[in-house]
């Protein structure tokens, strides 16, 4: 999994965050806080993913924006 998101990067990444995964709340974005190991523990509890795949999604998420 890749490291966890620099305070600089996470704040505006959260925008993209609400518009991928719209069912998170602004208390789950607070409680995410750039963590790549607590945003696939809040997908997997909002969306009811596994660990695999929640895992895969934000790698995949934190790919992509990596590359904009």
């Amino acid at each position: 999994m890749n490291q966890d998101i620099a305070k600089g990067k996470w704040e505006q990444l959260k925008g993209s965050i609400k518009e991928k995964w719209g069912d998170l709340t602004d208390d789950d974005i607070t409680q995410i806080n750039g963590s790549a190991q607590k945003m696939c523990g809040v997908l997997q509890e909002k969306y009811g993913k596994n660990r695999i795949d929640a895992e895969r999604e934000v790698d995949d998420f934190w790919a992509q924006q990596n590359q904009l």
